[in-house]
């Protein structure tokens, strides 16, 4: 049932990204990221309410956590999980841990982009697209 309850959030996070996305190019500069800035800040608060909200109170089923957390905020950004990650990990006093996550994670996702579009620009490379 977890796994229904997380590919039914990350649909519905997945369209509401999407939704953002377009309105932000339509009605601002469509050549800087605006939607996804506002995605990444709006996921991060989202998920920070949330956690706090569970830290506090506890009361939500886990079914619905998995839902709201993993499924809509995932499908949404996974930005906010990172946020939730770093920020855990500063607030248990492990920050060198927190650091190294947060900067390893920014470098090494942008060079595991890199590379992929390095290995298909090489791989098609003289074929007509």
């Amino acid at each position: 049932m977890g796994y229904l309850l997380v590919f039914l959030g990350a649909g519905l996070g997945g369209a509401v990204r999407h939704g953002v996305n377009q309105f932000a190019a339509q009605a601002l500069d469509a050549a800087f990221p605006f939607g996804t800035l506002a995605i990444n800040v709006a996921g991060s608060f989202a998920m920070g309410l949330l956690a706090e909200y569970l830290a506090l109170r506890g009361e939500l089923p886990q079914d619905v956590r998995l839902f709201l957390a993993t499924g809509v905020l995932g499908g949404f950004t996974t930005f906010s999980a990172f946020s939730l990650d770093t920020i855990s990990l500063w607030e248990r006093g492990e920050w060198t841990a927190a650091a190294i996550y947060a900067a390893s994670s920014v470098v090494l996702s942008l060079a595991g982009l890199l590379a992929g579009l390095m290995l298909v620009r090489l791989l098609t490379a003289g074929q007509a697209a």
